[in-house]
């Protein structure tokens, strides 16, 4: 009995020694991928055709590719994580960096018009995208969606991202650009977070005056709230960090303190159902405007580079990543039966989502130039056509969105026992080649753009 236990036990140990040396491996050809990207960036800064992104997502599909073959068809990546990791660890050192270095005066010169994008212009796309999904889907019979399903599908898209604007976008070079599109997709996020919860939480079948004020009241207790924590984060640190003082015994407490209440504030607005994404933003405001001008002079330049460090890598990572999943083998597999409907649901998507971002981009900016009287304040059309552009890109939110749609309609499902199960899998595998699509076409035509002077 002895000896059995003793045999069972070293087979484990064995298998975990195994388990722990392949993800070291792992670890370290994925951490050498990412010094070839900023190397191989670096060299290549002077085209403008390419850029870290662009050189994130090439060398990520080459060893998606690469492993894919020598794994014989069975994976993609290096790496398998959660979107936990993405959510928890590398999106907020990316936004609150976006926070900590926007340039204030130009982000709240043009707030009025960032709203109006994000809160109208998500409605206003919202609905195209529902009201095509309706009309297109249903000829395709592709099975029996219901008038909420439809309707979460146009809250999942029109949830842009950020993240990529960062990466694309120069906020030196093009400013008005920059402020407009990623200050959109921040009021974007609460806007189409508080639409997915309304189409998940309301009767659709009873809509009348009191469910249209109670969605605008959730709304503005979203953004509200959100912003407030933000605030109250980043003056908190602010507080702290002015009346004890940290720098008289070691600047290494001051830059702590700040990136720990950056992030407390993060994970508060997590726990509260808020949004998290326009929370660690405005703390990053107020933590660059009150914070920073209360710690000592290497604090200042300690925090200002490892706040860009950190949220650098965090993006290269991403893009890394996303360039070996777009070849994962599991979502492809899930599609193989019908790629013909799959590849015409995604291309459906991507069209009513430049539909949707046409029919409020032109418009609104066309109400937003009457309003201005400086002519460099004004969004000129090849402006527009970049904001357009910029709203093709899926990230952090949609991604959550669908997953959280499709675990709802999972624990449905299971209840009730229904076969209907393979194909809302199917609709997740649509949403994540959606996804994964958008990256490369924004980012490649982006640079297009910049070519042909549209930016």
């Amino acid at each position: 009995m002895g000896f059995e236990l003793g045999s069972i036990l070293t087979k484990s140990i064995t298998s975990l020694s195994a388990s722990d040396h392949a993800s070291v491996v792992s670890m370290n050809l994925f951490v050498a991928l990412l010094c070839a990207c900023i190397v191989i960036g670096h060299l290549l800064e002077e085209t403008r055709w390419m850029n870290e992104s662009i050189t994130a997502l090439a060398i990520g599909l080459a060893t998606g590719a690469v492993i894919l073959l020598i794994s014989g068809g069975k994976s993609s990546r290096l790496l398998v994580f959660s979107e936990d990791l993405f959510f928890i660890y590398l999106l907020p050192p990316i936004i609150f960096n976006a926070g900590f270095q926007v340039k204030k005066k130009q982000f709240f010169r043009n707030f009025m018009t960032i709203v109006l994008f994000g809160v109208v212009g998500t409605m206003i796309s919202f609905t195209i995208i529902s009201l095509g999904a309706i009309s297109f889907f249903k000829r395709m019979n592709i099975g029996s969606l219901e008038l909420g399903d439809f309707l979460a599908i146009g809250a999942i898209f029109s949830a842009t991202d950020s993240v990529c604007t960062l990466q694309v976008l120069s906020q030196d070079e093009t400013p008005l650009l920059y402020s407009l599109v990623f200050g959109e997709g921040v009021v974007n996020d609460a806007t189409s977070v508080v639409l997915f919860n309304a189409v998940q939480n309301f009767d659709l079948s009873h809509i009348d005056t009191s469910t249209a004020l109670q969605l605008i009241g959730n709304f503005l207790y979203l953004f509200v709230s959100s912003t407030i924590l933000g605030f109250v984060a980043g003056l908190l640190s602010a507080y702290i960090i002015k009346k004890l003082y940290f720098g008289r015994h070691s600047t290494d407490r001051e830059v702590a303190i700040m990136m720990l209440m950056a992030y407390l504030s993060y994970m508060l607005a997590e726990l509260f159902d808020l949004s998290a994404i326009l929370t660690v933003f405005f703390c990053g405001i107020v933590m660059s405007h009150y914070t920073w001008h209360n710690v000592t002079e290497s604090s200042r330049v300690t925090t200002k580079h490892a706040f860009a460090t950190l949220s650098f890598v965090a993006e290269i990572f991403i893009f890394l990543y996303v360039g070996m999943d777009a070849l994962d083998i599991e979502k492809w597999n899930a599609i193989s039966d019908s790629p013909g409907t799959s590849v015409g649901v995604s291309s459906i998507i991507v069209g009513l989502m430049l539909v949707g971002r046409a029919a409020f981009v032109f418009p609104l900016s066309f109400l937003s130039n009457l309003a201005k009287k400086n002519a460099h304040e004004k969004i000129n059309i090849r402006q527009q056509v970049v904001i357009w552009w910029a709203g093709l890109m899926r990230g952090a939110v949609s991604m959550a969105l669908a997953y959280n749609k499709v675990l709802y309609i999972y624990s449905v499902l299971f209840t009730s026992q229904d076969s209907r199960i393979i194909r809302v899998m199917k609709w997740q595998m649509n949403i994540l080649l959606v996804h994964r699509m958008s990256y490369c076409y924004f980012i490649v035509l982006h640079n297009l753009f910049n070519i042909l002077s549209f930016a």
